[in-house]
């Protein structure tokens, strides 16, 4: 009799264990250092810590996965269900399919990342939009993502060649050490932990123009099947760790 309560009692529970499997929400990250990557198979980084601080908080089931940003956004697209991401740009065409967290991370501005054989061609520009123009420069852009609004209209009217690619943007820089890309816009966090760690970029430079667009706030961003309550709560969760940042 006791065999049969024990598990009678384990039928139960596994569906129970089932739905509350279906209902957690998957938190999908991109590798971009130091945000968040891998090391040694230790997942590591700045807003991938204060993700998992901020989804603990909100007591709601989750699990984290890596993914690369291409799927990211087309599981969103493809209406992927109790779906969550973080570190994105709130750009126009992101408010069909996702809904947005109050502030999760606020950049500097970019950077540029310029190739050793175009070091002195970029440096003679006096400023991006003069930069921009130039039909003899080759620009790197990771495809797939956001620069955000003013630097994607910049780089859709831009005059130099552009060089795209799925990949990360460690791999474009590196691209850039080998000239294959004259120069690409880069996260100036991103820059500082790559520059001592790829021997590839020793002999690129790092420059700043005017005209740059100032620093972009970065968001959690969810499937739209996720509740009021649940963003709420994530948004309770996230003033924990990101206070008073609308």
């Amino acid at each position: 009799m006791q065999h049969y309560l024990l598990a009678l009692g384990a039928s139960l529970l596994l569906p129970l264990q089932t739905a509350m499997a279906d209902d957690a929400i998957t938190v999908a990250w991109r590798i971009k250092p130091p945000h968040q990557y891998l090391e040694n198979g230790t997942e590591k980084g700045i807003l991938l810590e204060r993700a998992k601080q901020v989804f603990s908080a909100t007591q709601l089931p989750h699990r984290f996965v890596e993914e690369p940003a291409k799927r990211i956004w087309s599981n969103f697209s493809t209406g992927s269900k109790n779906y969550c991401s973080f570190g994105w740009y709130r750009i126009p065409e992101r408010e069909g399919i996702v809904q947005f967290s109050d502030v999760f991370h606020t950049d500097p501005p970019h950077t540029l990342l310029v190739s050793p054989l175009a070091s002195k061609q970029v440096a003679a520009h006096k400023n991006l939009k003069s930069l921009m123009k130039d039909e003899t420069l080759t620009l790197g852009v990771v495809d797939a993502v956001s620069y955000g609004p003013e630097l994607d209209a910049m780089i859709k009217s831009s005059k130099n060649k552009i060089e795209r690619s799925t990949t990360l943007p460690m791999i474009m820089a590196r691209m850039v050490g080998a000239n294959r890309a004259s120069y690409m816009f880069i996260d100036r966090e991103d820059w500082e932990f790559l520059k001592d760690k790829e021997d590839s970029l020793r002999l690129t430079t790092q420059m700043d123009l005017p005209g740059m667009p100032a620093g972009l706030n970065r968001y959690i961003v969810c499937s739209k099947d996720v509740s009021l309550e649940q963003m709420q709560k994530i948004n309770m969760a996230l003033q924990k760790f990101y206070p008073i940042k609308k």
